[in-house]
């Protein structure tokens, strides 16, 4: 059974930051992030995978996607949050494969965490 933890999220005023931490059972090859917002509904912000990183459009240049292979973890550091980024943010990994054809497709993703709450004020 793989388990996907994730930590960090909380209250913020807008332009705060927020570091995400994501630990898993077992080593995976594709980490990401993924969203459940009002507004947009459910999207990718970020996902790495063989040294690489993708992200989002709404969320390039202010958040960045790290991973300790060492300790299964991966990371998001957020910085610059304003209220469109309130909503429950899911660790999910994947084995690869389609991984870096397809780095934003839920379907890649095996595997999800319970989701951790971020709530952005003005």
């Amino acid at each position: 059974q793989v388990q996907l933890v994730e930590s960090g999220g909380g209250s913020v005023q807008a332009g705060g930051s927020l570091r995400l931490s994501c630990t898993a059972s077992v080593y995976l090859a594709c980490m990401a992030w993924f969203r459940q917002t009002p507004g947009k509904g459910r999207e990718g912000v970020a996902t790495i995978y063989d040294g690489r990183s993708y992200y989002g459009d709404s969320v390039k240049g202010r958040f960045t996607i790290s991973r300790d292979n060492a300790e299964k973890s991966v990371y998001l550091q957020m910085n610059g949050l304003s209220p469109e980024d309130t909503g429950m943010y899911y660790c999910v990994a994947g084995s690869g494969g389609r991984c870096s054809l397809a780095p934003m497709m839920s379907a890649v993703f095996d595997y999800w965490g319970q989701g951790t709450q971020v709530t952005v004020s003005s």
